[in-house]
């Protein structure tokens, strides 16, 4: 799935430092402005035309606060005018929320499932304190709900879990894998040299054995919310 994230192009034709702050910033997390405005519930060029036409002249309080949220950062660098920013507290802004994207694909806890795309559909927002404590960067983090069965009882089918994207050196742990067309979210046992092994919590579905190369790591699951 192709994505139009901003180019050498863009940078060249833009001098607002508001909208190249924007540009920065969608390049930096990897989300294209036509994902963004979807997440702002606009059409697919709200934000293009924002930044190649300066229209609108400056971005809506929600949507600036909400994009302001969804990238960590204050809303100054987003057009919030001076006054207004410094009158946010020091303590106010420890106490900031960070809105997670929520991507409109499954993770299969089952014999699993085709991933079409990762289009942002909405936000879960979370204690940016919280993220901070948990060692967790928000430019890294998404949001995806499980499928199936095979995590039972630790994740259970509906869960909403949290992914960190983090590269790191792979370790034993809950992660989302990616295995030819189809996301599986599988404890991963990577003990043996070549090999990686996806194990189901659920007995019911025996362990798969994978060379190394045929999986790609997608994240480690920190964190699940779900129904009672």
């Amino acid at each position: 799935m192709s994505r139009k994230f901003p180019t050498d192009t863009d940078y060249k034709m833009v001098s607002d430092p508001t909208r190249l702050r924007l540009l920065e910033l969608a390049e930096k997390r990897r989300v294209s402005l036509s994902k963004l405005s979807a997440m702002l519930g606009k059409n697919p060029t709200y934000l293009q035309q924002f930044i190649r036409k300066g229209s609108p002249r400056k971005l809506e309080e929600h949507d600036r606060g909400m994009l302001a949220r969804f990238f960590g950062v204050n809303e100054a660098e987003l057009g919030q005018s001076k006054e207004i920013s410094y009158a946010v507290s020091e303590q106010s802004r420890r106490r900031s929320w960070i809105d997670v994207p929520r991507l409109a694909v499954g993770a299969s806890a089952g014999p699993g499932a085709t991933a079409e795309g990762e289009q942002v559909v909405d936000t879960i927002r979370f204690s940016g304190r919280w993220l901070r404590s948990m060692g967790l960067q928000p430019e890294n983090l998404s949001t995806i709900v499980v499928s199936g069965d095979s995590m039972e009882p630790t994740l259970r089918d509906g869960d909403e879990i949290l992914v960190d994207r983090t590269l790191r050196a792979l370790r034993d742990g809950i992660h989302v894998v990616r295995l030819g067309d189809s996301l599986l979210v599988k404890r991963i046992d990577v003990s043996r040299p070549g090999l990686v092994v996806l194990i189901s919590d659920n007995p019911a579905y025996p362990p798969v054995e994978c060379g190394a190369r045929d999986v790609e790591v997608i994240g480690r699951v920190v964190w699940k919310g779900g129904r009672i």
